[in-house]
């Protein structure tokens, strides 16, 4: 089950351009596109006529063109033109999806079009400022559910073993950290403290750490599939009362889960520098170093994706760490309940 009256991620803003985009998204097949004026589309990815998809056609001046007979539709999905046909009739439509570009993603409605409000949309203006917060981004298609991702980041815990080489650091430190939890509307927010800690290889790389430093971690999930993350490190004793503003070492993470299936989605994610920030060796290390703990992340999630879909998940115990994991599960399942509540009553 999908939560449908939300705003997915569909595409880095560079992704879409004068070639349709085929994407699945919430198991519905879309095709994005820009029109002649540089306007991000999103329409159901079949012809009304006779079902071609329509991402094997071409952009036009008056929209997108089916490659199968050349029906043209506008962003709209509303049909404009029929090769040898002077009148076209009213259902000669596609669905169309609501799109707003914002922060370099450009975001899908996939639900009831009259709730889709732009103000909805989690807001992550550090895309937009490239003298503070220089970043790269990618796009990772993964073999596992959206909610099994989010699981990964709500329990950080994994860090020390899983990402050794990289971010990760001694496991004590981070199944110890100090934990503060609050719970949102639509998630959870929590930060982490690991106080006089030996730097992960990652950090000692990022800014030449040669002691033992303290490191804080703040996330925020916002349902149904957004993670904000700020990370920081400092000197030992720098974090004095809980104030992070003398961190030597910072830096913004976007995660964006999108579903792709039930068991599969897209996995949208950017780094943003907040240490060396006129240094371009610095932002792409960066993205690099934080590319690689991912494609540790994403190496796990998909075993057990395959684990869970032959075994089932009855046996699952909880432990712990999944505190912030289940306040974000509660989160999403009381959404998927009020969604199906108010679809019922229509």
């Amino acid at each position: 089950m999908f939560i449908r009256n939300a705003w997915y991620i569909a595409a880095w803003a560079d992704e879409i351009g004068a070639t349709p985009l085929a994407r699945r998204i919430c198991n519905e097949p879309v095709v994005l596109y820009r029109d002649r004026q540089s306007q991000p589309a999103a329409l159901l990815d079949m012809c009304c006529h006779r079902g071609a998809p329509l991402h094997l056609g071409r952009v036009v001046d008056q929209g997108l063109e089916c490659g199968y007979h050349g029906l043209i539709f506008d962003r709209s999905g509303q049909c404009v033109c029929v090769p040898g046909q002077d009148r076209i009739i009213e259902r000669t439509r596609v669905r169309s999806f609501p799109v707003v570009e914002q922060d370099a993603f450009v975001w899908v409605w996939m639900g009831d079009p009259a709730q889709a409000d732009p103000a909805k949309i989690v807001p992550w203006p550090y895309h937009n400022d490239a003298v503070n917060w220089p970043h790269r981004h990618t796009m990772y298609p993964i073999k596992a559910a959206a909610m099994l991702m989010v699981d990964n980041l709500m329990d950080l815990t994994h860090l020390g073993y899983v990402h050794t080489s990289t971010i990760g650091g001694n496991p004590s430190q981070h199944v110890d950290a100090k934990m503060d939890i609050e719970r949102t509307p639509l998630g959870v927010r929590f930060t982490r403290w690991m106080l006089n800690s030996i730097p992960p290889p990652t950090y000692v790389k990022a800014v030449g750490f040669q002691g033992r430093i303290d490191r804080c971690q703040k996330f925020e999930f916002v349902a149904p599939g957004a993670v904000l993350q700020w990370t920081g490190a400092a000197e030992v004793g720098e974090y004095r009362d809980g104030n992070t503003d003398s961190s030597k070492l910072q830096f913004r993470l976007f995660h964006g889960l999108t579903p792709e299936t039930e068991t599969t989605c897209f996995y949208f994610w950017s780094a943003a520098n907040g240490f060396r920030q006129d240094d371009p060796a610095a932002t792409e290390l960066l993205f690099q170093q934080t590319g690689a703990a991912f494609l540790e992340d994403k190496a796990v999630v998909e075993a057990q994706q395959a684990r869970l879909t032959e075994l089932g998940e009855s046996n699952l115990v909880d432990i712990v760490s999944d505190t912030v994991r289940l306040h974000m599960r509660r989160t999403v399942d009381r959404l998927l309940a009020e969604e199906a509540q108010a679809l019922a009553a229509e």
